[in-house]
Formats: C-alpha cells, sequence, structure tokens
C-alpha cells in the first residue's frame, strides 16, 4: 500500500509524523517544488519523502490536508480517482453557509473527487495534538471516521490502528460526517474533542 499526504502545512507535518514514529514511508507534497519542503520533511524522518503533487496522487491512500476551499484544485489533478481511497482532514469553517446547507463538507468533498472512495476523518483535533504520540497513559487517542464506503473506513481504521490511534466510526458522511466538521461559523459537536480510549 502507497501512502502519500497532500498538504504540508500544520495538520500535513502532524501526519508525516504520525507516519514516522510507526516507521511507515509516506509521500508529502504541496503546489510548491519538494526541495522548498524537503529540509522540513527531513527533519521529521527519513520515512518521509517530498515529492510532486503528480507523484503523490499515485498513492492507493491520500490524506488530504489543504485547505478545504483548496480541495476543488487538487480534485482536478486526475479526471477519476478510481481505485484511490482520499481521507478529508480538511475543515470547512468560514465556507458558504449554502455550500452546506443538507450535506457535510466531506460530501462536497466526494463529489469532487469522482470516482475515489472518501473517508472524513483525523480532522477533529488540532495540529499541536494530532502531531503528539497517540499513546496517553495507557491509553490510545481517538480519532473518529466517517464515510459512505464501509470497506474504505475499516482499511482506515487499520490504518489508524496501525499509526497507534483508536479509530471510533460514526458512520456515513451525512450523519458522522456532521459531527466532525466546521460550518460556516459553527463546529460539529466532537471537533476538539480529546479523547481517549482505554482498551
Amino acid at each position: 500500500m502507497i501512502y502519500s499526504i497532500i498538504g504540508f502545512g500544520k495538520i500535513g507535518h502532524a501526519l508525516a509524523k504520525a507516519f514516522a514514529r510507526s516507521g511507515i514511508e509516506v509521500s508529502v507534497a504541496t503546489t510548491r517544488d519538494p526541495e522548498s519542503f524537503a529540509a522540513d520533511a527531513a527533519a521529521i524522518g527519513p520515512q518521509i519523502i517530498p515529492t510532486t503533487l503528480a507523484q503523490a496522487i499515485k498513492a492507493d491512500i491520500i490524506f488530504l490536508a489543504v485547505r478545504y476551499e483548496s480541495h476543488p484544485d487538487v480534485a482536478k489533478a486526475l479526471p477519476s480517482w478510481q481505485g484511490k481511497t482520499i481521507v478529508d482532514v480538511t475543515n470547512a469553517y468560514g465556507a458558504p453557509a449554502e455550500e452546506l446547507i443538507g450535506r457535510s463538507s466531506a460530501a462536497v468533498v466526494a463529489q469532487a473527487f469522482s470516482g475515489g472512495k472518501v473517508v472524513k476523518g483525523f480532522n477533529h483535533l488540532g495540529a499541536p495534538v494530532l502531531g503528539q504520540d497517540p499513546a496517553v497513559h495507557g491509553g490510545r487517542r481517538v480519532v473518529f471516521l466517517s464515510s459512505d464506503d464501509d470497506g474504505a473506513a475499516d482499511q482506515i481504521a487499520a490504518l489508524a490502528e496501525q499509526l497507534g490511534f483508536a479509530p471510533i466510526k460514526l458512520g456515513a458522511l451525512a450523519e458522522g460526517g456532521l459531527l466532525v466538521q466546521g460550518g460556516s461559523n459553527t463546529w460539529g459537536h466532537l471537533i476538539f474533542k480529546d479523547l481517549v480510549k482505554f482498551d
């Protein structure tokens, strides 16, 4: 399985740290030349591979860690995302209210990434918390997942376990997706809730 993170801001860095801690290789890409952020990637660990957007979209599982309003630009990089799983880590706080009426922001993202399987996840924690070791006092930090594709949700749940997190599936995007999203000027009920699961 090949992984990539598109977007290398605070959230992209936090995700990269999770991969590096677990010894899992992941490519990171932005719209910039990979050389411009190669030092940042190297500082996290040798598993973090700076690359181009054109290379990053070849991955099987792609973490979308760009600003919400930038997701259509990334989606245009491929005519079809068939066979790929996109983990939507964006937050739509500040998005126009009319854009989200009656649906989750992840559903809007899923529509843009035609043919792909979209899982909303890893977005309810702020970057400083997401970037920490998820092992906490004998438990594991929770990440919430939501998808209209059960197989994709299971796939990302298994990856979350590999990364040391405790995944909790919230159901479809129209259900769980609304609990972990920002709206025009509101936050879902589970946003910023830093929870730890004890097995």
